[in-house]
């Protein structure tokens, strides 16, 4: 019961995570909040610790993308605000 209480806290932090990160996902909050919510749903019955461990890989990867997408966006457009192309100097 230990480690069911132990995933249960990690699974709700994660949940917690990805719906604060998925605030500024492209297609939009909603989109992904209802997405998101599949997922959990659609996994909700596991009940094997090393399958919600693997699962719980997974989401923290999906975080860790996310992350990196929302980083190359800052990225860019930094770039577009401060670098000129240099194609149009003559």
């Amino acid at each position: 019961m230990k480690m069911a209480n132990s995933l249960r806290g990690e699974v709700l932090n994660l949940y917690k995570n990805l719906l604060y990160l998925g605030r500024d996902y492209p297609k939009g909050a909603d989109y992904f909040k209802r997405r998101l919510k599949n997922v959990f749903l659609k996994n909700k019955d596991v009940k094997d610790p090393e399958k919600i461990k693997e699962l719980i890989a997974r989401g923290k990867f999906v975080m860790k993308e996310l992350e990196a997408l929302y980083f190359l966006r800052k990225y860019r457009a930094m770039k577009q605000r401060y670098y000129s192309d240099t194609n149009t100097t003559n």
